[in-house]
């Protein structure tokens, strides 16, 4: 067990439950806000979890409007990193690593609803058309290969020869990648403490406390007790068994569960500086995404096409850290075909991890059916990018609820920081129904 950040008392104003990216931000919002903040993580740091094992990808093309603003809000934090944490004496800090992403025109109804968001939010982008996707990016192929297949003797569409070719694409010119995922989270912890947030770590939360409808606190694993009116759920993939430890998935329309992932990285092609000329791609043609990464790399996740088997896990703990050889060989190949002389690595490198999706691929940033329980869970891999103005959001939703605001039948609106641009949190709300807009991938 680990204690850092100040005294041994037994009452807060607020206890937040997980202390990755997410978990740390709303410390640090709640903490800025004069709350006195407690967090609580099983692991031995902060960000050791499904954070540590991100791709930390920045970028703007969600299938929402309160998606798509929170998103362009969330980059302005990263890109105002230092001054946004306050600290006097910071340690290392992450940087923000600028690289365009391109998305693909594969549905022209949602390919013009993300860029007409573009252009309301008034996001810095560019849609290429013709020789001008080629010319910029010459080490991407741009011929249809979809809809994803999978990689089997029996299965001649994967190596199929395409016949047509992508001709305009959205280019998000100011997006990028954020240099190390567990970091950001240190970082954050770092400005919380500063503003008199104390955390444990290596204790586990194993009672939600409750008295009269309210929430009165936690008890842990050692025995521990501590109180506190406000608790928010930031458990990442334990999100669901908190959510049932407190009693709260009666009212529930969207439920969240633990989804086992793995991320490669593997060498650019020879020649190429994809590190300088590299994109980023969400490419739901061939079913991954990809973006440069340090070292001349590119690192590739799965975009999980309908082709793909899930693998749903009971216990986040037990996920391993093996890579699957065939997954891996899967993914590569699937990427070879976008990223030209992609070459098939002999030593498999990458990670492993879990992290909660909603049953909507749509995070929830709500309050629950016990007053006082918080949750921003269901971030569905894909709301690293919006740790800092979802945990503004966060703050602003418990402060408002906690003053008498009946966000159930009057959603609040919150106002970004940096852009003063309208966030809806009913986009976001535990009772939503499913949204015929959202992607179902880790797109959102």
């Amino acid at each position: 067990m680990t204690e850092s950040g100040g005294s041994t008392e037994r009452s807060y104003d607020a206890i937040v439950i997980g202390a990755g990216v997410i978990g740390c931000a709303v410390a640090f919002e709640l903490s800025r806000r004069g709350l006195r903040t407690l967090s609580i993580d099983k692991l031995p740091a902060a960000g050791y979890g499904s954070t540590s094992s991100s791709s930390a990808v920045v970028r703007f093309n969600y299938s929402t409007a309160a998606g798509v603003a929170l998103a362009w809000e969330g980059y302005h934090y990263w890109k105002n990193w230092p001054e946004y944490l306050e600290l006097d004496k910071p340690g290392p800090l992450i940087e923000l690593v600028r690289h365009p992403m391109l998305m693909f025109e594969i549905d022209r109804k949602h390919f013009e609803r993300v860029v007409g968001l573009m252009q309301r939010f008034a996001i810095d982008h560019e849609v290429l058309a013709g020789a001008a996707l080629t010319e910029r990016y010459p080490q991407i192929d741009f011929r249809r290969f979809g809809p994803p297949a999978p990689l089997t003797d029996l299965d001649a569409s994967f190596w199929g020869e395409p016949t047509e070719t992508f001709d305009t694409a959205l280019e998000m010119t100011v997006a990028g990648y954020v240099t190390d995922p567990q970091l950001a989270a240190q970082n954050l912890k770092d400005a919380a403490i500063a503003k008199g947030a104390r955390f444990l770590h290596g204790r586990t939360v194993t009672s939600i406390n409750q008295a009269g409808g309210r929430v009165t606190g936690v008890s842990l694993d050692d025995g521990a007790s501590f109180s506190a009116p406000v608790v928010v759920n930031v458990g990442g993939p334990h999100s669901s068994q908190i959510n049932a430890m407190a009693g709260v998935l009666g009212d529930m329309n969207i439920n969240t569960r633990a989804l086992r992932r793995e991320v490669y990285v593997v060498p650019a092609p020879k020649g190429v500086d994809f590190e300088t000329d590299g994109v980023m791609i969400g490419d739901l043609d061939v079913g991954v995404y990809f973006r440069p990464e340090r070292g001349n790399n590119v690192l590739i996740g799965s975009a999980e096409p309908e082709c793909d088997e899930m693998e749903w896990v009971d216990d986040p703990d037990a996920v391993g850290e093996t890579l699957t050889a065939d997954d891996f060989e899967l993914g590569v190949l699937r990427t070879a075909r976008r990223v030209r002389d992609l070459g098939m690595p002999h030593n498999k490198r990458g990670v492993v991890s879990a992290y909660d999706v909603a049953d909507d691929w749509i995070p929830i940033y709500d309050r629950s059916s016990l007053d006082g329980f918080y949750m921003a869970i269901g971030t569905s891999g894909n709301q690293f990018k919006n740790a800092a103005s979802a945990a503004h959001c966060m703050a602003e939703l418990i402060i408002a609820v906690q003053a008498g605001h009946d966000h159930d039948r009057h959603p609040l609106t919150v106002v970004g920081r940096y852009t003063g641009n309208e966030v809806g949190m009913a986009t976001f709300s535990r009772r939503r129904t499913i949204d015929p807009d959202s992607t179902m991938t880790v797109l959102g």
